[in-house]
């Protein structure tokens, strides 16, 4: 579904979807934070860190750092690949999962917010 705003509308949106955060009392993630943990959530898995770096262009020690992060909120979890011990498997969380879905409620109500 296309959404059709103009740039002071989308930055509005922003705007108040960051206020919102603040409010609300959750965790703060930084924008790199946010997107790792969305492709986490969004994306089909498996995840890596050599894959999310790549597919963030990053490095991996980026990645490990914002991981650790997300680790202490319960947000994922990591592994050790079986099949290559090299690798660095992420997993989703109840607690993450819960987070990513309290997130897109917050989208969706501050966009319903916005004025016209």
């Amino acid at each position: 579904m296309a959404v059709e705003l103009r740039p002071s509308q989308a930055l509005r949106l922003l705007h108040e979807l960051s206020l919102a955060q603040v409010r609300d009392g959750a965790p703060d993630l930084s924008p790199r934070q946010l997107a790792i943990l969305l492709s986490v959530y969004l994306e089909a898995p498996p995840h890596t860190v050599r894959g999310l770096a790549a597919r963030l262009g990053v490095t991996k020690p980026v990645i490990t750092r914002a991981l650790d992060t997300m680790g202490q909120l319960g947000f994922v979890s990591r592994r050790r690949d079986e099949a290559d011990r090299r690798n660095v498997i992420i997993q989703r969380t109840v607690e993450g999962a819960l987070y990513v879905e309290r997130f897109g409620d917050l989208v969706v109500a501050t966009a319903r917010a916005l004025p016209r």
